[in-house]
């Protein structure tokens, strides 16, 4: 079974930056679409940016589009989420999650249609002056 471990994240100021990193181990990336979604209590979870495997370009939620950048890198078998501009409304549980197979689209595992199946464990993200 795929398990993702979570790394990355914590405080930062208005305009900062961060990078989080998810390592895969258990069974082969490449198989599934993975993705970064964000919680903030009482609101629903979004899915921030994902990447399949057989699309080019990663899927952005218009929230982060121009800020934020995915990136997987095979050989590593480790997926980023690199932050730029981070504003207040960044400050969130950030998740990174695998799902669907090889033909699931990006866009589908960021929206839901293709749920979820294996998840990190969540880290914090703060964006606070």
């Amino acid at each position: 079974q795929l398990q993702l471990v979570q790394s990355g994240g914590g405080l930062v100021q208005p305009g900062g930056s961060l990078l989080l990193s998810c390592a895969a181990s258990g069974d082969i990336l490449d198989y599934y679409a993975i993705g970064w979604f964000r919680q903030v209590p009482g609101k629903e979870r979004e899915g921030v940016s994902c990447i399949s495997t057989i699309g080019s370009r990663p899927y952005y939620a218009d929230s982060v589009k121009g800020r934020f950048t995915m990136s997987r890198d095979k050989t590593k078998k480790t997926v980023y989420l690199q932050m730029n501009s981070l504003k207040p409304e960044d400050t969130a549980r950030y998740y990174c999650a695998a799902g669907g197979s090889m033909v699931t689209s990006s866009q589908s595992l960021c929206d839901g249609r293709t749920p979820g199946e294996n998840w990190g464990q969540g880290t914090e993200v703060t964006v606070s002056s």
